[in-house]
């Protein structure tokens, strides 16, 4: 059973269409969403959770359609999209108290794990917390609840290379046993190097590419110049893709 499978999905605004998006991730993967700003990503990730409304397509969590069962496919993800742009003057100890009621399953002793690990004070207010601190609080509510499928939008952004890569150490350790899958965007695509198994590509609304990690790089290696030696990285193969208008 797929822990996640979107197939044909479909979004339409006057200036911009998602076209058709297609891809699956497997238990115990993490998948990187990766393409420039405008291409298609935020869009692709709020409408498989039903944010936005799709003009077409399907989603399924856990082999069930998700929306069919968005109640209950809910209770097993955890999601961040961007930071806590809310309650500014609330503390963590009180937006939390009012979020773990929304989860059956919730984990006060995971919870508190997470705060320790991430240094957060639970009597800091929102205001007080610098962007990398913000975006760790939302992982810390998104993994409290044993969630089985997590959804991040750029949960790297703001954080420094130290804690850029202790969470990506964390990604690689909650999929190790294969009980949870992550599905997160990103444009630091030195952090897919390290943690990625699969990467899905998104250009212009369109999907360019969905593979594993090593497959995805070789299917790119045609942007190479002639006589060019060495494999090219996730890098150079999006800025040249961006470039020539290079399509798989």
């Amino acid at each position: 059973m797929h822990m996640l499978e979107v197939r044909d999905l479909t979004k339409r605004y006057p200036k911009f269409t998602l076209q058709q998006v297609s891809f699956v991730l497997r238990p115990g993967r993490i998948m990187g969403l990766i393409g420039k700003n405008g291409a298609g990503k935020t869009t692709t990730l709020k409408c498989l959770l039903n944010l936005v409304r799709p003009d077409g397509g399907t989603v399924e969590m856990f082999g069930k359609d998700f929306r069919s069962h968005e109640a209950s496919c809910k209770q097993q993800i955890g999601v961040v999209l961007g930071g806590v742009d809310f309650y500014k003057h609330k503390k963590l100890a009180q937006i939390t108290a009012v979020t773990k009621r929304f989860y059956a399953h919730w984990d006060d002793r995971a919870y508190a794990k997470y705060l320790e690990m991430f240094d957060l004070d639970p009597d800091k207010r929102v205001q007080e917390l610098s962007a990398g601190m913000k975006v760790k609080y939302m992982v810390a509510l998104a993994l409290s609840h044993q969630a089985r499928l997590l959804i991040f939008d750029e949960p790297t952004s703001g954080l420094d290379p130290v804690a850029r890569d202790d969470l990506l150490h964390l990604f690689r350790e909650l999929v190790r046993d294969g009980s949870r899958s992550i599905l997160y965007s990103t444009h630091i695509t030195s952090d897919l190097e390290k943690c990625a198994d699969d990467i899905t590509y998104i250009k212009d609304g369109r999907l360019l590419r969905s593979a594993a990690k090593e497959e995805f790089i070789r299917s790119f290696q045609g942007l190479k110049e002639p006589g060019e030696e060495g494999e090219l990285t996730l890098e150079e193969i999006m800025i040249r893709s961006e470039r020539r208008g290079y399509h798989v």
